[in-house]
């Protein structure tokens, strides 16, 4: 491969492009505040992220029609809630905590990091989360994509293949013009299969342990960066 090769990098976002964990962690602590209610945040955070894939797979698997990530989302914070006993918020409070998700901070080297890769790139959303979550997201962080594209264009949940099709179709290119850009590597042996390049970014603090453990030795990916900066620098930029 040779950054000719490509033309739009795609990319996830929780936990890729920005910390999710620690975002949930204040926004959580600052609704445990005005309640005085005492939780451990970090493991609220946790069992909230904990409850994504489950409900994300009841819509992928034909359980359930398709519904938004806020949707889901609201659904594993009752859940959550209930789990470390904490009741007694109204609904707009509720409405407000789950946009939580929509106020997330990048990484650090985040915007700078897309920036550069945009001179050359389109730069695309292909993420899990809905247009709204990620329009919200990007305009409070400053995160400079070119198209917003995902599960809600494509009405299907990562890994299902037309995620990913129908970003590439969307950008009128065929995969192979594309480079899924991920921190997480069932993402991109999702996208490989159909043609897509990759990515694999070191996120090694996304569940704050300052390591991470699903990449293996013999991977297949055609890049592993620590972060947006070296991929910037493998590509040429």
């Amino acid at each position: 491969m040779t950054p000719d090769d490509i033309e739009a990098l795609t990319f996830d976002v929780f936990g890729t492009v920005v910390d999710w964990r620690s975002g949930i962690m204040r926004e959580s602590a600052a609704v445990g505040t005005r309640h005085g209610f005492a939780v451990d945040w970090a493991q609220f955070a946790d069992a909230w992220r904990g409850r994504y894939q489950p409900l994300l797979s009841d819509v992928r698997d034909g359980r359930r029609p398709w519904v938004p990530l806020d949707q889901l989302h609201r659904e594993g914070l009752e859940q959550v809630l209930a789990q470390f006993g904490i009741a007694g918020l109204g609904e707009a409070e509720l409405v407000d905590f789950v946009r939580a998700w929509h106020r997330l901070d990048p990484w650090p080297d985040a915007v700078a990091g897309l920036e550069r890769l945009r001179r050359r790139y389109v730069l695309a959303t292909l993420s899990n989360g809905n247009v709204r979550l990620m329009v919200n997201m990007a305009k409070r962080a400053g995160l400079p994509w070119d198209a917003v594209l995902g599960a809600e264009v494509a009405r299907a949940y990562k890994p299902s293949p037309e995620t990913y099709l129908t970003a590439a179709r969307m950008l009128d290119l065929p995969p192979a013009r594309c480079m899924m850009v991920a921190a997480h590597y069932y993402d991109l042996t999702a996208a490989q299969s159909l043609g897509f390049r990759t990515c694999y970014v070191w996120r090694r603090d996304e569940w704050g342990t300052g390591e991470k453990h699903d990449l293996p030795a013999d991977h297949g990916l055609d890049l592993v960066v620590e972060d947006f900066g070296e991929l910037a620098d493998r590509l040429g930029l």
